[in-house]
């Protein structure tokens, strides 16, 4: 079931302002499958004579330039209209995007509030953009205030992760409602990790603030990381802008189909999710009974953030013995941390063996 019912538009909604002065005069590359998918086609310099490998899929054509069909799956699931999805590679794609077309390098500036995903930064660091930080709370709760004190003439994008990453917990609506009204420019929300959560997504809020956008992938939930398929849901005015922009051919035709496909399978998804959630609450409980471990934060994700004594120890002698986990011990309000996703059952089962290994402890 979707989401959400489908949201109207805000057709006196106008972001083109906010666009780069050259954005806006951008001609976009008018790609050959534009206007023909069928017939004798001559036009675009393909291998008529078919792929060089052994395949059914007609891999000598360049694929479709808007994947309508697969906004519109995406669409459906999330109870939203086909025009107000964005698809691209990974969520990543859609976060340079963003940049790219309402930051001007070398002047404009972005918001994070780290603890918070790596990519937001080093994504303005390639784009040329500014980066400036309003923390979490020690808890790990969004302050609006602290983060609409930070605003100034230059900032374009207030980048929010709920939930979080690492901290796996989800942001405030309430305070992330309050940035939505106060900030005249665009908030993007990343729920990579909603599907995990019983919050929801917050695909609703778009119809009364026509300045969000939300981020979301496939690579969690749909456990499909490995074909890069993400996608940014916006106002459509805010998709036509990032659909002039970027590569003409940007997702590919063997990832748009296994996207398509698992859009059919939602309910196999669904039970994926009750399976991880459960050893969620098993991982947790058992690592509570750990001497080492300190603090197990909540989760809305399929990920635990453990703040726990001789923590870096752990996370090199974990993986010395083939268990990684990520150390977040350097990110802000996480000293002492471990960022640990839950796995299956067995593998869940070898990282407590490991952890209880009295072979494996730190020198007290």
């Amino acid at each position: 079931m979707p989401d959400a019912t489908p949201t109207d538009f805000r057709p006196s909604f106008n972001p083109e302002p906010w666009v780069r002065p050259n954005i806006r005069t951008l001609t976009p590359y008018h790609a050959a499958r534009d206007d023909y998918h069928e017939g004798i086609l001559l036009d675009a310099n393909e291998n008529s004579f078919g792929p060089a490998i052994p395949t059914g899929l007609p891999l000598h054509r360049y694929p479709d330039t808007r994947l309508n069909d697969l906004r519109q799956k995406w669409a459906d699931f999330r109870g939203i209209q086909m025009e107000q999805v964005f698809v691209g590679v990974g969520s990543d794609e859609a976060i340079d995007l963003l940049m790219r077309v309402f930051c001007e390098p070398g002047r404009d500036e972005i918001i994070i509030t780290p603890p918070t995903y790596g990519m937001y930064k080093v994504a303005a660091r390639v784009n040329n953009v500014g980066v400036t930080e309003a923390a979490l709370t020690k808890n790990f709760e969004l302050d609006a205030r602290t983060v609409l004190n930070r605003v100034n003439p230059h900032t374009k994008l207030i980048m929010l992760c709920s939930p979080n990453n690492p901290t796996a917990n989800v942001l405030n609506q309430a305070e992330i409602e309050r940035i939505l009204k106060d900030f005249k420019r665009l908030v993007v929300v990343d729920e990579a990790y909603i599907d995990f959560s019983d919050s929801g997504s917050l695909c609703h809020l778009m119809e009364t603030n026509p300045n969000l956008v939300i981020l979301q992938t496939l690579s969690k939930a749909f456990g499909m990381a490995a074909i890069r398929m993400g996608a940014a849901l916006a106002h459509p005015k805010v998709i036509e802008w990032m659909m002039k922009v970027k590569a003409p051919y940007n997702v590919n035709r063997l990832t748009a189909d296994a996207a398509m496909q698992a859009f059919d399978h939602s309910e196999s998804m669904r039970d994926k999710i009750r399976q991880i959630i459960a050893e969620r609450n098993r991982l947790a409980s058992t690592l509570a009974g750990h001497p080492d471990v300190q603090t197990i934060f909540p989760s809305d994700a399929n990920f635990l953030l453990v703040r726990m004594r001789n923590a870096l120890h752990w996370y090199r002698r974990l993986a010395e013995r083939g268990v990684i986990v990520r150390y977040r011990g350097d990110q802000v309000h996480c000293e002492d941390t471990l960022r640990i996703t839950v796995g299956t059952t067995p593998e869940n089962d070898r990282l407590i063996s490991e952890l209880h290994d009295p072979e494996n402890a730190p020198d007290h």
